[in-house]
């Protein structure tokens, strides 16, 4: 069979949430399907990193689709011809985008449609453009595989899918994501954050990550108590906006906030196991990858009790409204204080991250493939 692949987010050193996730899955997939041939199509020269085995081809598709007019004319007008050429048997989009202009049998996976509940979260442009377009993908791809049941739901609900062509394919974590002992714990406090202990954020600091409740929680942390624990934010200010800025100038205790930007693996997995907890409340979620690499460095979580995080931290977290600053404030209060409650958090975490892994996804996805397919 020939499988036309989407992979215009595997790029070198930045790769995202999505990014990650297609990475993943397509190491382990072409490796385990050497049967098949694989063509990865590229929208900017690729890196060899990506090449995963023999029975991969990459084929570069100008130009880099960095807007959604670009978007429209490389799905719309550019890749078509390509699929015809290649005569593929499925495309399949590890970011949920298709042609409307193809008749190829094709496989979106949908990681959330984040863009429909919170569209003033986005420029105007890009929602238009998801908003306009997704309906239409959902509506014209023979599968679709989506990463929670709550995204299952939501995508069946909003664009009136049948649930039946649906797949649940739940994210994994890095390997590198692991426990670390107290005595490189204390190494990795000594160089981000002056040997004190801290609650971590990773993400794009972005409004519908619910940054600013988060700094709001943690000023009234700071000032309920004396203590010498931070906030590390790990991640890009790509989406800062206002609302953020005003919580952040607004702290009486900005100064124990430490923001690292991006960082590579390594140091980022480091960071989480060194944390006290992992903090991510955000407003809206279809999976929440961090939840998953807090429970592998064995670090109780605090998260929101919306959308797909309750589906995924379970028991490994405290739930939260992320609306109320004080209950995010009272979460950091008993994971602080309360080292019983952090031991019991961990070992939940450990029995719920048995069911995360990407061996399990690129086998899930695989097998939503094949009734595509119909092999």
């Amino acid at each position: 069979m020939k499988i036309a692949v989407n992979t215009r987010l595997l790029i070198k050193d930045k790769l995202d949430g999505i990014g990650w996730f297609t990475f993943e899955v397509l190491k382990r997939i072409t490796v385990d399907h050497p049967e098949h041939h694989f063509y990865f199509i590229f929208d900017r020269p690729y890196h060899d990193d990506f090449i995963f085995a023999k029975n991969v081809k990459p084929i570069v598709v100008g130009p880099p689709t960095r807007h959604p007019l670009l978007y429209y004319y490389w799905f719309e007008f550019k890749l078509p011809g390509i699929l015809r050429k290649l005569k593929a048997d499925l495309f399949l989009s590890p970011d949920g985008y298709l042609s409307c202009s193809s008749e190829v049998p094709a496989l979106a996976v949908m990681h959330d449609l984040n863009f429909e509940h919170y569209p003033e979260y986005l420029p105007w442009a890009y929602r238009k453009f998801y908003r306009h377009f997704f309906p239409k993908y959902a509506k014209i791809a023979n599968r679709i595989a989506t990463v929670s049941e709550f995204s299952r739901k939501d995508i069946a609900n909003t664009y009136g899918i049948d649930r039946d062509k649906i797949d649940v394919v739940y994210n994994g974590s890095n390997s590198l994501y692991k426990p670390l002992v107290e005595n490189d714990k204390e190494k990795i406090k000594n160089k981000f954050s002056a040997d004190c202990p801290y609650f971590i954020f990773v993400g794009t600091m972005h409004s519908r990550k619910n940054i600013a409740n988060l700094f709001k929680a943690f000023d009234l942390f700071k000032s309920a108590s004396k203590n010498n624990i931070k906030l590390v934010m790990v991640g890009e200010k790509k989406w800062w906006s206002a609302d953020i800025t005003t919580a952040y100038t607004n702290m009486k205790h900005s100064e124990d906030i430490i923001f690292t930007g991006r960082l590579g693996v390594k140091d980022l997995s480091n960071l989480v196991a060194s944390s006290l907890a992992l903090t991510y409340v955000s407003n809206f979620e279809g999976f929440g990858i961090p939840l998953i690499e807090a429970m592998n460095c064995d670090i109780p979580i605090i998260t929101s009790n919306v959308t797909s995080m309750p589906e995924i931290a379970g028991n490994a977290g405290l739930i939260v409204d992320p609306k109320s600053t004080i209950k995010i404030k009272e979460a950091m209060d008993e994971i602080s204080s309360n080292e019983k409650l952090r031991i019991e958090l961990v070992e939940n975490g450990r029995i719920i991250r048995e069911e995360f892994s990407w061996d399990i996804t690129a086998k899930k996805l695989w097998a939503s493939m094949e009734k595509v397919l119909e092999i």
